[in-house]
């Protein structure tokens, strides 16, 4: 069993034509749900899928406050898109309350989109990952999104509109060696986000989750190994961000960047054995 890669390269293409043709169409905030006076929190926002995230909401019309660890970055990106900037250290516990007490309090009572994207990765066999590099990935990766989640979204779902959104990884769709524990915080995200969306059915608030697949960000640097592929190609984070603003516009439940990783994903699922093989083959 094989796949043809000139069929992935023909949905990228018709994804970048639909993309140019919707990034300024007449959608705009769902219903009622005009982004004027309303307030977003992006995690993770002083560089990459963050910050072109931010970017994109403020030019929206949002209200955006732009987290990050690095105080110096968090507010040069802030100072850009006209937001506000919010620090802390989401491995820390003390440090995520912290951060939720201040972005009410920033937002003056109230936060209508969360974007939990903040998190890191590590590159190696697991045996050889540090207990607490394991410790701090699965706690801003997994914890912390659900530690915000759980402090925020009560306020939405009081005020009857809300967006949540996820910034997952195909590698908790699909599992990625040498990378066990950041694929299994992002699977964690994944199940949280389905089960929270059942949840809050009905209450105006809405989950989606974006599955980006190769970005070109600092992403892989910073997890200890770059990337050397050729293909897939990486994406620009803005294409990410724009997935990003169709969970919070359109409130899609899920959101592939590309729209052919959903291919493996569904090989995976009805062909277990298939996948195998062909993961064996190419990786």
């Amino acid at each position: 069993m094989s796949e043809d890669p000139r069929r992935f390269e023909r949905a990228e293409n018709a994804e970048n034509a639909e993309r140019a043709e919707s990034a300024d169409g007449p959608e705009g905030a769902e219903g009622s749900a005009s982004p004027t006076g309303r307030v977003a929190l992006v995690t993770g926002a002083s560089s990459g899928i963050g910050a072109a995230t931010a970017a994109t909401l403020a030019r929206r019309g949002f209200r955006v406050l732009v987290h990050g660890r690095d105080e110096r970055a968090t507010a040069q990106v802030a100072a850009r898109v006209g937001g506000v900037p919010v620090c802390a250290d989401l491995a820390r516990a003390v440090e995520v309350e912290r951060l939720a007490d201040q972005v009410v309090a920033a937002g003056g009572g109230r936060l209508d989109v969360l974007v939990n994207n903040a998190g890191f990765g590590w590159a190696g066999a697991f045996d050889a990952m540090p207990t607490e590099t394991v410790g701090r990935l699965l706690a801003a990766d997994l914890a912390a999104p659900i530690a915000l989640t759980r402090a925020l979204v009560p306020g939405m779902r009081d005020r009857g509109w809300g967006r949540v959104v996820f910034v997952g990884s195909i590698a908790g769709r699909l599992g990625v060696g040498g990378e066990a524990v950041y694929a299994a915080a992002k699977a964690g995200l994944d199940r949280f986000a389905q089960s929270i969306r059942a949840e809050l059915r009905g209450t105006g608030v809405e989950v989606g989750v974006v599955v980006p697949g190769v970005v070109a960000t600092a992403f892989f640097e910073r997890r200890g190994e770059p990337y050397t592929r050729t293909r897939p190609r990486p994406v620009p984070p803005d294409k990410v961000a724009d997935a990003v603003l169709r969970c919070v516009e359109r409130g899609a439940a899920e959101v592939y960047v590309p729209r052919w990783l959903r291919v493996p994903v569904a090989v995976q699922a009805v062909a277990p054995a298939a996948y195998r093989w062909l993961e064996s083959r190419f990786g």
